[in-house]
């Protein structure tokens, strides 16, 4: 990704766009999480009902923070030990978040991520990204530029292009209370 796709991705996102971008192991959808219209869209592109939740990624936990409660010191020392990375942790959430983003859980699904374009994606606009694997439910993700285009037409503002991180399977996603895996990466 050169510094034009940058700009103008962070300008999609400003303006209330989706976009799509490589994450460690398919192409993900994102926006804004404090834009409610944008979110909604994403949800909609995707057939994906809201009870399920979204995960928000960050290139850095300061970019989590506002959404999540404050966490143990037991907790925090197992998720360092994944981030950055491809791990995928519910944590407990404030309450004000809103429903879309957390689902009909008091948990949210977040990742420090590792993968430079997504991390860049991040800073580069100075706050988390909404990231779900850019495909229909139930039907396989992008794993390309191409793929998303294929699948989502324009329906999608920006294509951000660039290489997967190399997993075959989307990251990992760990319960935060308990540590179990609730979906092996």
């Amino acid at each position: 990704m050169n510094p034009w796709q940058l700009r103008e991705a962070v300008r999609t996102l400003r303006n209330g766009g989706v976009i799509a971008y490589p994450t460690e192991a398919v192409y993900g959808l994102g926006c804004a999480p404090q834009d409610a219209v944008a979110v909604q869209r994403v949800l909609a592109l995707k057939a994906r009902p809201m009870a399920k939740g979204l995960i928000l990624i960050a290139s850095d936990f300061a970019q989590l923070e506002p959404f999540l409660l404050p966490l143990e010191a037991r907790l925090w020392r197992r998720i360092q030990d994944t981030w950055p990375g491809p791990v995928t942790w519910l944590l407990p959430a404030r309450p004000e978040v809103p429903d879309y983003l957390r689902g009909a859980h008091d948990t949210l699904a977040v990742r420090v991520t590792a993968h430079p374009v997504a991390a860049a994606l991040c800073r580069a606009s100075r706050h988390a990204l909404v990231s779900t694997s850019a495909n229909r439910s139930g039907q396989p993700p992008a794993r390309s530029a191409l793929g998303v285009r294929r699948r989502f037409g324009h329906d999608v503002n920006r294509v951000v292009p660039g290489p997967l991180g190399g997993r075959p399977r989307p990251t990992e996603i760990r319960d935060g209370r308990t540590g179990h895996t609730l979906r092996s990466g």
